[in-house]
């Protein structure tokens, strides 16, 4: 049997699952809802880095992104952050959908799937 190994685990959902080297992130919102698009997206892939770094991973391991806007006028918006944001050669398989969202004041929301880092051989 494959061990699974989930942290900051709670009744609904843990925030990081781990099975077999691949990191699943829970969806990842702004740290402050009530600012713009912009701050928005920035802090949402600034918690996304902390949980790959907890999770022994990186943005350069990042396989493939979801990303939920709740409007598609803010996806040009959206994109210069993440262009800035993504690994220049790293870019991963990645999904853009309008969706209604938890709260009214969220604007953005991403899930996340990555590779674990390899240990670097001695």
């Amino acid at each position: 049997m494959t061990d699974i190994q989930r942290k900051e685990t709670k009744q609904r959902m843990s925030r990081i699952v781990i099975h077999q080297g691949t990191v699943y992130l829970c969806g990842q919102v702004a740290a402050d809802a009530s600012k713009g698009i912009e701050e928005q997206t920035q802090t949402m892939l600034d918690k996304v880095d902390g949980l790959l770094l907890d999770a022994g991973s990186d943005r350069e391991h990042i396989l493939s992104a979801t990303i939920y806007l709740k409007d598609m006028q803010d996806f040009a918006a959206m994109n210069d952050i993440w262009d800035n944001w993504v690994p220049a050669g790293h870019a991963p398989a990645r999904a853009c959908v309008q969706a209604a969202m938890a709260r009214p004041a969220l604007l953005v929301e991403i899930s996340v799937i990555a590779a674990q880092k390899q240990p670097k051989s001695e």
